[in-house]
């Protein structure tokens, strides 16, 4: 089922997620990636469905260019994940988020990543990614300590911004996937 993605302004974007204490969420993993895929994203979090829990999802081939070598395992669910560690000289990368439509800037992170995690089976799992796969996974792990990919912003790009922010917290954006504003849910036009 393809869910509403909550909208920039929305309080549950700024929350700390709850950990999961053994809950089945196949069906919710499910719906995640399916509306996912119908928004062209690589990632989605559970607060980006108005879900405080410490859950997302990643598909990170869409990151990769077809002529590119593709690491193995580009889709995964991480539950209850937890960042160990991250190294390496940060790099700028253009972002955007399936919660801030329509908007993208450059945000420096650090090219690898240590994690701990859950996957789908609930087996603790510990990783390190590189590369467009470890940005995927940090972009997405901010939204479960309550961070956007605009909250690393230098202060003078964040004011640059702030009108377009405005509109895109009013719903004044155009979409092609359902976006809940303001607890109403806005159809693609």
């Amino acid at each position: 089922m393809i869910l509403p993605i909550v909208n920039y302004g929305d309080p549950v974007l700024k929350q700390k997620a709850a950990p999961l204490n053994g809950e089945d969420v196949s069906a919710l993993v499910a719906d995640m990636y399916e509306t996912m895929y119908n928004a062209c994203g690589v990632g989605l979090a559970a607060p980006q469905i108005g879900r405080s829990i410490r859950l997302f999802v990643v598909d990170a081939a869409a990151m990769y260019r077809d002529d590119e070598p593709k690491p193995d395992n580009l889709k995964r669910v991480f539950i209850n994940p937890v960042i160990v560690e991250e190294s390496g000289e940060p790099w700028g990368f253009e972002e955007g988020c399936l919660s801030i439509p329509d908007l993208r800037q450059t945000v420096w992170r650090k090219p690898v990543v240590k994690i701990r995690y859950e996957n789908e089976n609930r087996r603790l799992v510990e990783d390190v990614l590189d590369g467009m796969m470890a940005r995927v996974v940090q972009h997405e792990f901010d939204h479960l300590e309550g961070v956007l990919f605009i909250d690393r912003l230098p202060a003078l790009k964040k004011q640059l911004i702030k009108t377009k922010l405005f509109r895109i917290a009013r719903g004044d954006v155009e979409c092609s996937y359902p976006l809940r504003v303001k607890g109403r849910v806005v159809m693609p036009r």
